[in-house]
């Protein structure tokens, strides 16, 4: 025998206040039921039958489904308030909806035939009239006016919960993006603050060498070759991106003359020259207008000049490459329209060398580069291609033991007579490591987010998750990894022209 409550909802002696249920007659609840949109204008008579119902006092907090409890039932509130929540995998709560009195529930459960996945349970203390699934579906099938209204409502419950899915999805995505962009931002802003750091030693070095140079008496060929040779240092926009082998070849060129020429530090700043495209032809006016005693300062200063251009063109890429990240998330966002545009592949990767350049002498790691693809252009609206390379070269680098190598390749793969008519070129993207490799359980499950085969507190398990993203959705491409003990390569392949994908 249940215990009699009081006006609170709690039972005499301290006890927890439990549920009460009752049998009772719909005929009494007549007044109230006829306040209920599935009930209006309909007696009990209208029922085929039906006269009773289960009556529900629930307490606060008092569970009326639950998924540990499948059972399922047709609920009316008469009074009170209830409320629907659902645990999500994360431990957090997402409340789904409220009903307060005159409002029914357990329709889109029953029309389903699924379990409750959510917990039902009371707001304030409730009042509640309960049907079996017999006793509903019996009213359904006899009466066509609640048939209406209780598919009235499962749609409009059905449509409310698939906006709410999508836009939980969406919020989902935005926190695995907004995580993903801490990652991201981390070496642009690094980069930026080295070599914001490097160009304030360069200014004071440019700055000695200056001094040092005018303190000598120059000839108007002197001044007219290093105002010809700083213009064409200054006003390099674009320098074509070599191969390992031909950057090799031509640095080698440049140091080997500047020592000829009795120029100090010849093969430290013979890259930074070559760099900007200049050869040793280029150079000839300077052994012409200056002695050989006297051509190491001019020389040097022209390298001081070249290196902090360059690190303010390493500056702007970085802070570049954050707007790029911003405008990315705003695009997620709010779905901005891409515009399609000419990508330089090799030059793409090149500015991601760069970018790690620090990260790869660190650990002394070299890289060899064989652009193979001509051209090495493709046609998108895909955006944040940079962030593929930095992360695959990023690991790369982490997976490489001190002192090895790192192979860049690329190639174009041509449409083959089994593809379609409609299918395109695609420009391939190879990155090898020689690594320990990735074990073999793992490869299934390297570009799903939050995995990661690094230490604990050494990878977020997002950077092959965006790069899969990008690679795919933004490219319109594919990415497959093959790895084994002492080498691991990552390939990319990338359409050559737009594939109707949206970024």
């Amino acid at each position: 025998m249940n215990q009699p409550e009081d006006s609170a909802g709690r039972t005499h002696m301290g006890e927890v206040p439990q549920t009460i249920t009752e049998t009772v007659e719909l005929g009494d609840f007549a007044e109230q039921l006829s306040k209920v949109a599935i009930f209006a204008d309909l007696t009990p008579e209208d029922l085929c039958g039906l006269s009773r119902a289960e009556l529900l006092h629930i307490p606060v907090d008092g569970a009326i489904l639950d998924p540990t409890d499948p059972v399922l039932a047709y609920f009316i509130v008469l009074e009170g308030e209830v409320s629907a929540d659902r645990v999500e995998k994360d431990g957090s709560v997402f409340r789904l909806g409220v009903a307060k009195a005159g409002e029914s529930f357990g329709e889109v459960l029953l029309l389903a035939g699924k379990p409750p996945t959510v917990r039902v349970f009371a707001t304030s203390p409730s009042i509640l009239l309960r049907f079996s699934e017999a006793d509903f579906w019996n009213m359904m099938s006899c009466q066509p006016s609640i048939r209406k209204v209780v598919l009235s409502h499962m749609a409009q419950r059905m449509q409310a919960y698939q906006a709410e899915a999508a836009h939980r999805e969406k919020l989902v995505s935005l926190g695995t993006l907004a995580a993903g962009l801490m990652h991201e931002l981390h070496n642009p802003g690094s980069a930026a603050k080295r070599a914001a750091s490097q160009l304030r030693a360069n200014l004071l070095r440019l700055q000695e060498l200056s001094f040092r140079f005018c303190d000598r008496k120059t000839t108007p060929e002197q001044v007219s070759c290093m105002r010809d040779l700083q213009a064409e240092a200054i006003s390099h926009a674009h320098v074509t991106a070599m191969s390992s082998l031909e950057q090799s070849d031509a640095e080698e060129a440049m140091a080997e003359w500047l020592e000829s020429a009795g120029v100090e530090n010849a093969y430290k700043i013979a890259p930074s020259l070559v760099g900007i495209g200049l050869n040793p032809k280029a150079l000839e006016c300077t052994r012409e207008a200056f002695a050989n005693d006297g051509l190491s300062d001019p020389l040097n200063w022209l390298e001081s000049l070249v290196s902090s251009v360059s690190l303010v063109d390493s500056i702007e890429d970085s802070v570049t490459r954050v707007s790029d990240l911003v405008m990315a998330v705003k695009k997620f966002a709010y779905d901005d329209r891409c515009t399609l545009r000419s990508v330089d592949v090799h030059d793409s990767i090149q500015s991601t060398l760069t970018m790690l350049g620090h990260k790869l002498r660190l650990k002394q790691v070299s890289v060899t580069k064989h652009f193979d693809a001509s051209p090495a252009s493709i046609q998108t609206s895909g955006v944040a291609l940079s962030q593929v390379w930095t992360n695959l070269v990023d690991n790369a680098i982490d997976a490489s033991p001190d002192g090895a190598q790192i192979e860049v390749r690329t190639w174009l793969e041509p449409k083959t007579l089994s593809t379609t008519a409609l299918a395109e070129d695609h420009l391939c993207i190879s990155i090898t490591d020689h690594g320990i490799g990735i074990p073999a359980e793992s490869l299934e499950r390297i570009f799903e987010p939050f995995y990661t085969t690094k230490p604990v507190g050494k990878g977020t398990g997002l950077g092959l998750e965006i790069v899969h993203r990008i690679v795919t959705q933004s490219f319109g491409g594919k990415i497959v990894v093959d790895s084994q003990p002492g080498r691991t390569e990552f390939i990319v392949s990338l359409p050559r022209q737009e594939t109707g994908v949206t970024c």
